[in-house]
Formats: structure tokens, sequence, C-alpha cells
């Protein structure tokens, strides 16, 4: 508890399902809130819900996929804050289901800008702020960018572009004392579970790669994770891919 008082963190999609439950446990061990989303409905409410550990919450509308989103987010949140420790790139837009050979040009621009940009242009406006006194990075990755999910072209080479660019900003920004990682979680996302509930079969074989027999909780499961990654705890960890899924890859 408090391992993270006096921080301020940025998490993107934290509206909702794992940047909800991410942005939870940080402000249960601390840390100031900035949550950013397309829907002010859902970050108000969030926000209540955050606030309820005792900690500030700042709500920003805007889209991943604009750098000016990115940059306004940071300047905002140094204007009320006047720092940034954490970053939390957790937003992505995706068209799950779609065959390899059926993915067209609005699809491709849809997830690629809102996951893989969207997390360039939050890192690199949050760069600056955190580089001050050191902070950790923590994107969000995906097991089918790893196992090369069918279905999931686009998302999963979008994915595996942000372990990449995270591999690369670990080494150049290492020497600012930056740490940045990737949490690859099998968590019920709202999205998760609207794509399970159309795909019974595939959701029963999914969950049966699950070691531990159940998908995660955003909170429960995922939030603590992303809190070891925030904190001294992993202070010598970085460049690093932790797959936060219950036993589904072992790498």
């Amino acid at each position: 508890m408090n391992k993270l008082q006096g921080q301020v963190a940025i998490v993107t999609g934290g509206g909702q399902g794992v940047g909800l439950g991410v942005a939870l446990s940080l402000a249960a061990a601390g840390a100031n809130i900035v949550i950013t989303g397309r829907q002010e409905d859902k970050l108000r409410k969030a926000a209540d819900t955050i606030s309820a550990h005792g900690v500030e919450v700042l709500t920003i509308v805007g889209d991943t996929r604009k750098r000016a989103s990115a940059t306004e987010t940071v300047a905002a949140t140094i204007a009320r804050f006047g720092r940034l420790d954490i970053l939390v790139n957790n937003a992505q837009s995706s068209t799950p289901g779609v065959a390899l050979e059926n993915i067209d040009d609005a699809t491709i621009a849809l997830t690629l800008e809102s996951g893989l940009l969207g997390t360039l242009y939050y890192m690199q406006a949050g760069f600056p702020h955190l580089k001050q006194r050191g902070g950790s990075i923590i994107n969000l990755g995906s097991r089918e960018g790893i196992h090369g999910g069918a279905g999931f072209g686009i998302y999963s080479a979008t994915k595996e572009g942000i372990r990449g660019l995270s591999r690369t900003a670990a080494r150049e920004w290492g020497k600012y004392d930056i740490r940045v990682n990737v949490i690859c979680p099998a968590a019920l996302s709202p999205a998760a579970v609207e794509y399970l509930d159309k795909h019974p079969d595939e959701a029963k074989a999914y969950l049966a790669e699950i070691a531990l027999g159940r998908f995660g909780d955003p909170q429960q499961d995922i939030g603590p994770i992303a809190v070891f990654l925030a904190s001294a705890d992993s202070r010598y960890l970085t460049g690093q891919t932790l797959n936060a899924d219950g036993g589904q890859m072992m790498l």
C-alpha cells in the first residue's frame, strides 16, 4: 500500500476494462491518476470509482490516433500535477475475427493508429518529463501477437510492433532511469467479453489453454502487475514482456 504515494500516472483507455483495472490498482497504491478515452461519460464514471481511493483524478477526452491528443494530455497532466512518473499505454481499437486476406485499409488504419502510433505519440510526449526523475512506461501487448492468433492479423502486427518499440525505448532511455516493459494480459475487458460471447467455441478452446483455468480480472489480476512495474520493486527490470495470462503462454 502507498508504494506509489505522490506519483502521477497517465492511463490511456482508462475508462473501462484493463485500463480501468490498472488505474484502480495504481490509485490504491497512492498514485494520482489521469485517464483518457473517447467517451466522456465512461471517464466520469471511472473517475468516481478511482477517486474513492483518496487520490486526485483528471479525465481527458481524447483519441490516441491523434498526436495532438497525446501532447495535450501530457501538458494538462503537468499543469495539474507538475510531474509525470508512470505512463500506461493501454488504449487500442481493433476489428477482430477478420481473415488476413480480407483486412481492408480502414481496419489497418484504425488498429495501427490507435495502438502502435498512439503508444509512440504518448511515449514521445511523456519523455521530456519522465526523464527528469526517471519513471516507468508500461505498454500493453497481446498473446495474439506472440502466438499469431487466427483472425487477428493486423492486431497481432500492431501488438508486436508495440513490443519492438518498447525494447528500443528501454535501450535508448535506460540512461535516464526510464524503464519500459510490456504486459500481455488474458483479461475480460468489454471487447474481449463481446468477442468471446460471439465465438463460444473459440472461447472454450482459449480457456482450455489457460493453466489456472480462468480469465483474468482487470483489477485483481492485471492491476497488481502494473503496480509492480510502476514501483521501485521492479527497479532493475526493463525491456521485458510479462505474460499475465494464467499460464497460457509459457516462454
